[in-house]
């Protein structure tokens, strides 16, 4: 029967219907009140009705029962930033990158985080390190190249934008110089908290501006 709710909410989600979604994952969690999936997905819908303190409770449960979930950790972390508790989302950004060192997206959802809080530096450091990584991922390399023209690194901007471009496929047109190249731009400080959602709390944050897909109602193992 749980099994059945939690597809219920999950359909109502995919429709944009959070709030009746999250009746139906609190009828399932009334009957197995630690259900990783109905929990997962209660937290995300929480998130896109602005209910982040809920959604923070719910990732939170989420981390003590799967403790060494860097995924989970991951977005437990981003819950804390967004209810303004940084110091304890740092060191969660920490422990899920401890668990995948060699992934990427801790990386670059560790330096966005703090690109957010005015560690330029240290954003810088990890976008480096992503790219390391994953020398191929454009939107990393556009955000970087974003960090480095708000430190003052406008020629090392330059090529981390040129190179973006070329990897997405993107040709400015330079007999029509006018308009700027455009640029994929994260959420600036003053960024709506559902902005920030769209951009991290997904594993794939970076690349897939939070769609509910199928994939994104599963919880992540």
């Amino acid at each position: 029967m749980s099994l059945e709710l939690i597809q219920k909410g999950v359909d109502c989600c995919r429709n944009n219907a959070y709030e009746k979604g999250i009746e139906f994952f609190n009828s399932a969690l009334k009957e197995y009140p630690d259900h990783i999936e109905a929990l997962y997905n209660r937290a995300r819908a929480y998130s896109k009705v602005d209910e982040l303190e809920k959604s923070l409770n719910d990732f939170k449960r989420l981390v003590e029962i799967q403790p060494l979930n860097p995924s989970f950790i991951g977005d437990y972390a981003v819950a804390l930033h967004l209810n303004n508790k940084n110091d304890e989302a740092s060191i969660q950004f920490e422990k899920a990158l401890q668990l995948e060192p060699e992934n990427p997206y801790r990386y670059s959802s560790r330096a966005f985080f703090k690109d957010r809080i005015g560690d330029h530096e240290g954003a810088l450091l990890d976008y480096d390190k992503a790219i390391a990584l994953d020398p191929e991922d454009a939107i990393a390399i556009n955000n970087r190249g974003l960090v480095e023209e708000k430190l003052g690194y406008a020629e090392r901007a330059k090529k981390s934008f040129e190179k973006s471009n070329d990897l997405v496929g993107y040709k400015p047109d330079v007999e029509k110089e006018i308009k700027p190249e455009p640029k994929i731009e994260p959420p600036k400080a003053s960024a709506t908290k559902a902005e920030v959602l769209k951009t991290l709390l997904t594993k794939d944050g970076l690349k897939d501006f939070g769609k509910f897909t199928a994939n994104l109602f599963k919880p992540k193992k």
